[in-house]
């Protein structure tokens, strides 16, 4: 693939990793799907039921006769958010969808914002990156501390990649799907998000990021299980590094010679 080729948007579908999220799953569902009803492309939600052990699976296959956008994957067991999103993009390939927009289950993430996504993939991006971190976005409600270390975080990171993204480790985003058919992801966790642009910084030059307003979860969701520490620092940091020192990833067999 030729870095910066001009791609066209046929369709899209919005896929959401849950786990253990029966408290907001319906309130999730009903509101993505009543954006998508607003929007001229074919569009799908794409549920990943990652082996929950409350009663997400079962609200979720409730859902699905009422709501004809939505497509439940179900884990036997639960597997990482990694394997979740790659559970979603492997869908998105095989389903013939031109770009996988990807969003949280909590509604941090605001599905009003989806239209604007859809803006960006019409005039032919390949990476669409939600931030905080740019005139026009905001944090609400989530501790002080956690602000200030994903700032800098970000900051870091934005250098040693050198994109024009403000906010790296934003997970409101969408990738076209010929970019994530050439990706060998690999990690189980949160840091997939940072291997996944590591794999856009050599597939594409076009990029576009959108001004975003991220809320914290409710007090009457499951708490966050992301915690900052040594260990998230690394994983999270070792893609910008190998960006800046331009190590390549490994591409598809398939891709190789293209």
């Amino acid at each position: 693939m030729t870095a910066g080729t001009h791609t066209t948007l046929g369709s899209f579908c919005v896929i959401i990793p849950m786990y253990n999220e029966e408290r907001g799953v319906d309130a999730c569902v009903r509101r993505v799907c009543s954006v998508l009803a607003t929007i001229a492309y074919p569009s799908r939600l794409v549920a990943v039921n990652d082996g929950s052990r409350d009663q997400t699976g079962a609200i979720l296959d409730r859902l699905g006769p009422q709501f004809p956008k939505l497509t439940v994957i179900h884990h036997d067991r639960n597997s990482g958010y990694g394997a979740a999103l790659r559970s979603g993009m492997r869908h998105a390939a095989e389903a013939g969808f031109d770009y996988a927009l990807f969003m949280d289950a909590d509604l941090t993430n605001d599905p009003a914002d989806i239209p604007r996504f859809v803006n960006k993939m019409k005039d032919g991006y390949d990476v669409i990156k939600a931030t905080r971190y740019s005139d026009g976005g905001a944090v609400r409600g989530v501790p002080g501390y956690r602000v200030v270390v994903s700032r800098v975080g970000n900051s870091i990171a934005r250098h040693l990649y050198g994109l024009p993204i403000t906010d790296c480790t934003n997970g409101f985003r969408a990738v076209h799907t010929r970019l994530l058919s050439q990706m060998e992801l690999q990690e189980p966790r949160f840091p997939i998000i940072m291997e996944e642009l590591y794999y856009c910084k050599f597939l594409t030059n076009r990029f576009a990021q959108i001004p975003v307003t991220l809320t914290d979860r409710g007090k009457d969701r499951r708490a966050t299980s992301f915690v900052y520490g040594p260990r998230v620092f690394y994983d999270y940091l070792k893609y910008p590094c190998k960006s800046f020192l331009g190590v390549r990833p490994q591409l598809r067999a398939a891709d190789k010679d293209k």
